[in-house]
Formats: C-alpha cells, sequence, structure tokens
C-alpha cells in the first residue's frame, strides 16, 4: 500500500469508523495508555490518532499531539477534542508518520495504535518514532501480527492480496517487523478480543543504533 490508498481507505472509513473499530479495539487503547503510565508535564505523541478515540482515555495533566494521515479522520478527531472539552490535547496535525516534520528528541513517549501494519514501510515510521521520541523516553505498538495457528494465519495469508481494500496488511508478521526495526522490546502482552492483537513496549535504542552505524562507517 502507498500513502494515497491509505488516505482513501480512511476516507471511506471515517464516517464509520467508531461504529466498527470503537469498542472492538477500546480494551487495547486502554491496555497502552495505562502501560505508558504518563506522569504529569510529559509530552506524548500519538501516530495515526485517526478519529480521536483514545483522547479522553489520556490523563489530563500530560499534553497530547496527534496525527494523522486522514483530513476525515482528524476532522472528527478535532470536533472530538472541542466537544469533550479536551483541553490537553495540544495539538492534531495531518502529517505523514513515515516523514514527520517534528524536531528531534521532541516527545517524552511516543505510541502508535493499530498503524504498523497500514504504512506502506513499518521501519521508517519506527525510524521516525525513535527520531521525535526523547532518548530516555518508551515506544508503544499496538497491533494485530499474522497469528500463529496455522488455520488462522492461512486465512491472513489468503486475505492478504485485499490488503488495499481492507486498509491493513492482514498477514504482518511479528517477526519480520521486530527484525525490520530492531525494537528493544522491554514488554509484549495480548490485548482485545481472543487475544488476537499484541501490545509492545519498547525503549528508544536510538543511541546504540546511531553508535553502532558511526563504528561500521569507521570499519
Amino acid at each position: 500500500m502507498d500513502i494515497e490508498a491509505v488516505e482513501k481507505v480512511y476516507r471511506r472509513y471515517a464516517q464509520r469508523y467508531d461504529f466498527y473499530f470503537g469498542a472492538l479495539f477500546e480494551p487495547g487503547r486502554r491496555a497502552v495508555i495505562e502501560q505508558m503510565n504518563c506522569q504529569p508535564g510529559e509530552r506524548i505523541l500519538e501516530v495515526g490518532v485517526g478519529t480521536g478515540l483514545s483522547l479522553p482515555l489520556y490523563p489530563r495533566d500530560v499534553h497530547i499531539t496527534g496525527i494523522d494521515v486522514s483530513d476525515e479522520m482528524l476532522a472528527r478527531a478535532r470536533a472530538r477534542a472541542e466537544n469533550d472539552g479536551l483541553r490537553h490535547i495540544a495539538a492534531l496535525h495531518k502529517m505523514n508518520a513515515e516523514q514527520m516534520r517534528f524536531a528531534d528528541d521532541t516527545f517524552d513517549k511516543v505510541v502508535a495504535m493499530y498503524v504498523a501494519s497500514v504504512v506502506p514501510h513499518p521501519a521508517r515510521l519506527v525510524d521516525e518514532m525513535r527520531r521525535v521520541c526523547k532518548p530516555d523516553g518508551e515506544l508503544y505498538i499496538v497491533n494485530h501480527f499474522r497469528h500463529s495457528n496455522p488455520v488462522i494465519g492461512g486465512v491472513e495469508r489468503l486475505i492478504a492480496p485485499l490488503s488495499r481494500l481492507l486498509g491493513f496488511h492482514p498477514d504482518f508478521s511479528l517477526e519480520d517487523f521486530l527484525e525490520d526495526t530492531r525494537l528493544e522490546v522491554i514488554e509484549r502482552m495480548p490485548v482485545n478480543l481472543f487475544d488476537y492483537w499484541t501490545l509492545l513496549r519498547a525503549g528508544n535504542n536510538k543511541g546504540s543504533l546511531q553508535q553502532e552505524a558511526a563504528l561500521l562507517a569507521t570499519a
């Protein structure tokens, strides 16, 4: 999938997104925000904020910035923030998650809920999450990954050619994702209905990756 395909799909989803995915994904949203253990004054970036279903769940003493590639989804997120009086929402921007316009080391924590299997290049997404996160910050990802059950996994592979229509990759491999992104996973736990989705908590290891790249360059 490319960005244009993603925008097209979520333009179609926007009006009914909360109906289809609100209650279904709510346990995962609550679980990741609980795991984030947000502290007063922290700056949090939510990548792929969508219609803003997670925004009311954050503590009111942090500063939330959200980005999304879909104008239609963002319009609903902005309406939610205004209608619910969510003053802890610092900004909601239209932005490509693989090319963020934020400076390095801007946020204390960065979270991507149900985004990794949507973007065209997941490794670029994680690289950008690392870049804009402070060196001692943490990254959080909630996503569906290809099921270990051979029957379910087979069905996911079977419908994989429909990715552009569905708006995500149903056969998204956790093993490949971790290898490609080199995430430093601290904790992993199942979430949502039937534990079908996975929550990853990772340290921001950009410092060690930069040192490794520098050593390789001088070798």
